[in-house]
């Protein structure tokens, strides 16, 4: 199961600066609006601190393999993009069947770095990229309206009816400027139908606010007014400073980026944290597998069974799933390996009811 994040926000925010931080791709970067002409993506490895004791561990033949996030990042928007201003809202496409949405807001001040609206102001800006993704989705619900009423009518076709009760409670929703994400859906066919439908704004969304360095640990003003706007709205709210972000992805070793980041008071980088932010948002658990040929990371989604665990390895594992052998990850490291936790007793044999947990080692027996 991969992670996709689309990356949003107004021209000159951070928003290329911090996508290069992320996946280590060079995306333009420069002091004017439009920089991104294409869509950037890149592939990132998800942090996680087992894997390395792991791979200390067990020394696998083939390596330790982190499970890997997509970013997305597109050209800035702008007020108007969705009827042409700027460079339009044709790249919100690239970021249509995304997981969730890393809308990143400036707050900081830099006369050296021209807002596109003239002044900062983050709760504006958001308000701005908000309508410009609720335009977007409106265009897509009035579409899909037209279709569905036609196939509704000719042939009393049920799914075409179903989806169209959705696409009327998201229109009510968009036309009066309210995000999909804040519709209440009546029962679970009508949430099924909605899935289909790829809307940006019923996407879980996490605000960065890319703040200058002396605001890296605390924050600032422009940070509190963000967190009151969105306090209604369900959102993480992270604090970074992009700028110093990529200073630390400069730097070649592990002990080099942590002497930096206790230089300026901060434990864990801001991309680490991102990155975590973002599976805590989309209720993202990992389960993993150890052994002599590799150590790897695998992601799955909280209240996962054995058996769809399984099949996040291989589809066959899900089909022909027997049982799953559990170890959990403190008893693997404290007794030094799977012999030791086998002669222990902390190998637990689990069945097709199984609810598998952050930090599973597991070993799945199938037969197909």
């Amino acid at each position: 199961m991969s992670l996709q994040c689309g990356i949003v926000g107004l021209p000159n925010v951070g928003k290329s600066t911090l996508f290069n931080c992320l996946s280590n791709a060079k995306a333009q970067s420069a002091n004017f609006p439009f920089c991104t002409i294409e869509p950037n993506v890149g592939v990132i490895t998800v942090p996680d601190e087992r894997l390395i004791k792991l791979g200390e561990l067990c020394k696998p033949e083939r390596g330790v393999i982190p499970t890997t996030v997509e970013i997305v990042d597109i050209a800035g928007l702008v007020k108007g993009a969705s009827k042409g201003e700027g460079l339009g809202n044709k790249f919100l496409a690239n970021i249509r069947e995304t997981d969730a949405i890393i809308h990143v807001l400036r707050c900081f001040d830099d006369e050296n770095v021209v807002h596109v609206d003239g002044t900062v102001n983050p709760v504006r800006d958001k308000e701005i990229i908000d309508a410009e993704l609720q335009l977007k989705d409106l265009e897509t619900v009035e579409s899909r309206i037209q279709k569905c009423e036609k196939a509704a009518k000719a042939g009393g076709d049920k799914n075409a009816k179903l989806q169209l009760e959705v696409l009327v409670k998201y229109r009510e929703a968009l036309s009066q400027g309210r995000n999909a994400r804040t519709v209440e859906l009546d029962n679970k066919d009508q949430e099924a139908a909605a899935k289909d439908l790829f809307l940006l704004t019923n996407k879980p969304v996490m605000y960065v606010c890319n703040v200058d360095e002396a605001s890296a640990v605390t924050g600032n003003a422009y940070v509190e007014q963000v967190r009151e706007a969105v306090k209604d709205e369900d959102a993480q709210v992270l604090v970074l400073a992009a700028k110093i972000e990529s200073e630390i992805a400069e730097l070649e070793s592990y002990e080099e980026r942590q002497m930096f980041l206790e230089e300026i008071g901060l434990q864990e980088s801001g991309v680490n944290r991102l990155i975590k932010a973002a599976y805590a948002l989309l209720n993202l658990r990992t389960f993993l597998t150890a052994g002599s040929d590799e150590v790897r990371a695998w992601t799955f989604k909280a209240g996962y069974k054995a058996p769809q665990c399984a099949g996040v390895i291989h589809t066959d594992f899900e089909r022909g799933f027997i049982r799953a052998e559990v170890i959990k990850y403190e008893d693997f490291i404290a007794l030094g390996g799977e012999a030791a936790c086998r002669a222990a007793g902390k190998l637990a044999t689990e069945g097709k009811d199984y609810l598998v947990q952050d930090g599973d080692i597991m070993h799945f027996l199938f037969n197909v």
